[in-house]
């Protein structure tokens, strides 16, 4: 029987696996896809982590969770009355997998139409041969002119605290838990520790986030952290920081951590449950590098160069497995660069223009430098604020928190940077990736005429703000 082989075997079907091989088929190119997520029936659930324990999911449950605060504690200001309002939180988990499992047979839908084999199981090198590489897809072995390595991250481990997914969870578990816990304790205020806390938070539980950092949200600009802090602390989630995290035990009555906080004094934590998201680490397990002599890092990562070539020729790499931002939508422009790039076509990633977000409440998104990086490099520069306090949108949503605040060039205007607390800043975030992606200036936001009333006039009178010119405020 002879071997099945493809011009383009994409290892990994997450953000930017699946969209690399997408793209590759839509140039042209015999295209497949590995992936061996499973769904609970052991079906195939492509969509990596993102889709199945990260972004769609987490989001899922932020939506489930506002509803129920709003219910509780806003919707008497709209003179709505909503008494003994309960969680079903069996429904809410649900909701979530029934989203997951719609993306999950989107993803299926979109290779069947682009001609995308999609086989279902590990992919790992067998060998390199005659100019091709043998691939195990699966339980079949097929041929590969291109590899395009697409394996995503998994969650750190902590040491001495090893994921049981029941009462120390990683973000797979955090978004399975049965019932509220009374006492929640999160070991890292990153993106993924934040937003599970404040999940869990919303819904009745007393949260203590424990950060070994000093600072809280040291990439986000200065201003911004600051603001976030002081409103997740009315919000009341707990968040310690500068600490030195001790001996993690488990009992049958959840969890204690013992750890040492910034003043130098020894405390423990007692909780129900313990969620660690302390990062995440490239994932090559099972690939079998060795086999054709692929080149890793120190990180383990797979070294690549500016054009996600690896060592080895028509191999490559991208997203969470390589080096930069570990954030889905890199993965995904890095795919489709890469596809192009196949092609002989000229594909490109700007790492300057790729936005950020963390989905709590306020949300809070940023694209381009921080004030603190700009006085570290010693650029001079201009900056703007505006608060959503004075925005009509803002007012009339009954949620007035936070503002944008752009940062400009001194001499050119250009925009250097813009910085997002409050709501929709998710959405909000992208005029501004557009305009740095123009090399606009601060001015030509504040040209551009904005709707009224809009969340969006916000960012037009920071930009305004920048020239010290603003109209509402």
């Amino acid at each position: 029987m002879s071997t099945k082989q493809f011009d383009v075997v994409v290892i990994g079907g997450g953000p930017g696996g699946y969209i690399a091989a997408i793209r590759a088929a839509q140039l042209g190119f015999n295209t497949a896809c590995i992936d061996e997520w499973k769904n609970e029936k052991g079906g195939p659930a492509p969509g990596g982590t993102c889709t199945n324990v990260g972004c769609i999911p987490s989001k899922a449950l932020l939506q489930s969770s506002e509803h129920f605060e709003h219910a509780n504690h806003h919707f008497a200001d709209h003179g709505i009355s909503a008494d003994n309002v309960r969680i079903d939180i069996k429904k809410m988990i649900g909701r979530k997998d029934t989203v997951v499992k719609q993306n999950n047979d989107g993803i299926l839908y979109l290779f069947k139409k682009n001609k995308v084999t999609f086989f279902h199981g590990r992919g790992s090198f067998v060998a390199a041969k005659d100019g091709l590489y043998e691939v195990k897809a699966g339980e079949e072995v097929i041929l590969a002119k291109h590899v395009v390595l697409a394996t995503g991250s998994n969650a750190r481990q902590l040491p001495g605290a090893a994921f049981d997914e029941e009462l120390i969870l990683s973000n797979d578990g955090a978004l399975r838990i049965g019932e509220v816990p009374k006492k929640l304790g999160v070991i890292g205020s990153g993106v993924i520790g934040l937003e599970m806390g404040s999940v869990w938070r919303r819904l009745g539980a007393e949260v203590t986030v424990l950060e070994g950092l000093p600072t809280f949200l040291g990439a986000v600009d200065e201003s911004v952290a600051k603001e976030a802090a002081k409103l997740f602390k009315k919000q009341g989630l707990k968040i310690e920081l500068g600490v030195k995290i001790g001996e993690v035990a488990k009992s049958k009555d959840g969890v204690t951590v013992a750890y040492t906080d910034a003043k130098g004094a020894a405390q423990t934590l007692a909780v129900d449950k313990l969620i660690i998201s302390i990062g995440r680490v490239p994932n090559t397990i099972g690939l079998n590098p060795e086999a054709v002599g692929l080149k890793l890092d120190e990180r383990g990562a797979i070294v690549v160069d500016d054009e996600c070539k690896t060592n080895l020729p028509n191999v490559w790499a991208v997203g969470d497995v390589v080096r930069g931002p570990m954030l889905a939508h890199k993965a995904e422009e890095e795919g489709v660069a890469v596809a192009e790039r196949i092609a002989g076509q000229h594909g490109h990633v700007n790492f300057n223009t790729i936005p950020w977000v963390i989905y709590t409440s306020p949300e809070i998104a940023w694209v381009g430098r921080t004030e603190q990086q700009l006085k570290a490099d010693g650029v001079e520069y201009k900056a703007g604020q505006f608060p959503f306090l004075a925005n009509g949108r803002a007012r009339a949503l009954g949620d007035t928190n936070g503002f944008v605040k752009f940062l400009a060039d001194a001499k050119t205007d250009e925009i250097l940077g813009v910085h997002i607390i409050g709501p929709m800043a998710s959405e909000l975030i992208s005029e501004a990736v557009v305009a740095m992606e123009f090399k606009a200036s601060a001015e030509d936001i504040a040209r551009i005429c904005h709707a009224h009333p809009s969340l969006s006039e916000a960012t037009k009178e920071a930009a305004l703000a920048v020239d010290k010119r603003t109209l509402n405020f």
